[in-house]
């Protein structure tokens, strides 16, 4: 039974190839495209809305720099928030609870923010790894520790993604697995089961959408410290 819960985190496939291919390539399908026309649609407008303020509130504490990061990282944030909120759905596959995948996507974008800061500003970028100020007998372990911490930065990154998915859709299965045994024998505690599944399910909704947004958010702040 434990590692039937664990199930659900494979990669699947069909006759051999794997299936996370479309799982990641799916999303686009059900975004309109923009018309050319005078008047769009209600859906159009409302995504061009939705996009317009996100990219303002992302992109506010930028230099004009940094807003050339504007589609990439836009299209990452409707990326990742398309393939968590799919994955909640019954008999489907999440991507973003795989790792590998998060750890492909978080190294290129810190290698990036880090490669434009040492092109652009080396000072600057190498400062960050010794504070001001600092006593002469510390500055060999302080450099020490922040160039530790900056390495650490895209295994944070993809970690905690991975991390808040997985345990979520695993609290949800063990809630799930536990009212089916419940329903024959208690009920009451199973219905009471129910509720607390369901309340369960809106806040990983809500988790689905804050996580997409967290990991945009922390890559837009490794750019500000290097734009």
């Amino acid at each position: 039974m434990a590692l039937n819960f664990f199930d659900q985190f494979s990669s699947p496939s069909y006759l051999g190839i794997p299936l996370i291919i479309i799982a990641t390539a799916l999303p686009w399908i059900f975004y309109p495209a923009p018309s050319g026309r005078w008047l769009n649609n209600r859906l159009i407008t409302l995504q061009g809305q939705f996009f317009n303020r996100f990219t303002q509130q992302l992109f506010l504490p930028l230099n004009q720099g940094g807003h050339k990061w504007a589609l990439i990282l836009m299209s990452l944030m409707v990326f990742l928030l398309s393939i968590n909120m799919l994955g909640l759905l019954p008999y489907t596959f999440t991507p973003t609870t795989q790792l590998s995948l998060n750890m492909g996507i978080a190294v290129p974008f810190w290698l990036a923010t880090v490669i434009i800061g040492m092109r652009n500003q080396p000072t600057a970028a190498l400062g960050h790894l010794l504070p001001e100020g600092t006593p002469i007998l510390l500055i060999p372990v302080l450099i020490i520790i922040e160039t530790i911490s900056l390495f650490i930065r895209p295994i944070a990154l993809g970690v905690r993604l991975t991390a808040n998915l997985t345990a979520g859709h695993l609290l949800i299965q063990l809630i799930a697995t536990a009212i089916s045994v419940l329903i024959p024998t208690m009920t009451t505690v199973a219905l009471l089961t129910l509720t607390i599944l369901l309340l369960l399910t809106i806040l990983e909704v809500a988790v689905a959408m804050i996580q997409a947004y967290v990991f945009v958010l922390l890559v837009s702040l490794y750019l500000q410290e290097n734009v």
